[in-house]
């Protein structure tokens, strides 16, 4: 007895349990009746029991063959679910997407929406993380598009738009008390805003020091709403949270929002398109 049953027998059986006749069985597989009567013969020589009971009229299944029988439906429907699923194309094709998790808006969400609206084929792959680790990847090749965060655009940027910065405290009790040094609340070592914040508290000749490292806008964000210390924030990040200006600390140029993409046509550019549509509302 073998675990492995031919669809094509199963799907004789099946026209036998519902037609109760072999000749109709036959008519509606499109085949001969000696043909069928073979396919039954074989799948209950697989099955080592007599499936159909062939006296009768109509003929009927034996008590094997009615233990038999659900199953067999199901593996058909399984097959023809498998059959349909691999001719549909959807997610077939992919897309890799690198950007900042700040940037990871509702309303780029929305783009990436529309777009696999439109590209059911196509599966987008969207990673966060560092903007000079994405730029890092994306020069490696792991990434189709990736939007980063830099002082200067390169010359095969497709679009750049201004990020405004500033210095931000808790709104909460108002101004920093003036400290022997200032505590800072930082990105990761390796983050843009990490060096420009050293670089223009050096230019100040202002003492510092790290209190809090986070490896998200949002991270870094709650901890000087609670008062943890200063940092420079992109102004279209911290929206809604419980943070004020601080002026006091010297201006600082903007940091450029930059998207990269490979050369091509088609769905990859109209992706790019709609992601710098995206891009240009958020800048204003």
């Amino acid at each position: 007895m073998t675990s492995m049953f031919d669809p094509c027998l199963l799907r004789s059986f099946v026209a036998i349990a519902d037609s109760g006749n072999f000749t109709h069985a036959a008519e509606r597989l499109n085949m001969t009746q000696s043909t069928i009567s073979q396919q039954i013969g074989r799948l209950e020589a697989m099955a080592g029991h007599r499936l159909v009971d062939r006296s009768a009229r109509p003929v009927c299944l034996t008590a094997m063959g009615e233990r038999l029988i659900g199953h067999a439906r199901r593996i058909l429907l399984l097959n023809e679910d498998a059959a349909l699923l691999l001719r549909d194309p959807a997610g077939t094709a992919a897309i890799s997407i690198g950007l900042p998790e700040d940037l990871a808006t509702g309303a780029m969400a929305q783009a990436f929406a529309g777009f696999a609206r439109a590209h059911r084929h196509i599966r987008l792959d969207a990673t966060t993380g560092l903007s000079r680790d994405l730029a890092q990847r994306y020069r490696q090749g792991e990434f189709d598009i990736v939007i980063v965060k830099e002082a200067v655009a390169g010359p095969d940027c497709r679009a750049s738009f201004a990020e405004p910065l500033g210095w931000f405290t808790a709104a909460e009790g108002g101004a920093m008390e003036e400290e022997e040094a200032l505590p800072l609340v930082c990105f990761p070592a390796g983050g843009l805003y990490r060096e420009a914040m050293f670089a223009q508290l050096e230019r100040e000749g202002r003492r510092w020091f790290v209190a809090f490292s986070g490896s998200s806008l949002q991270s870094v964000v709650a901890a000087v709403a609670a008062g943890v210390g200063v940092s420079l924030l992109p102004l279209a990040g911290v929206g809604g949270a419980a943070v004020v200006r601080r002026r006091d600390l010297g201006g600082v140029a903007p940091m450029l929002v930059s998207l990269y993409a490979r050369e091509g046509d088609g769905p990859l550019a109209n992706l790019g398109r709609e992601m710098i549509a995206v891009l240009a509302a958020r800048a204003g």
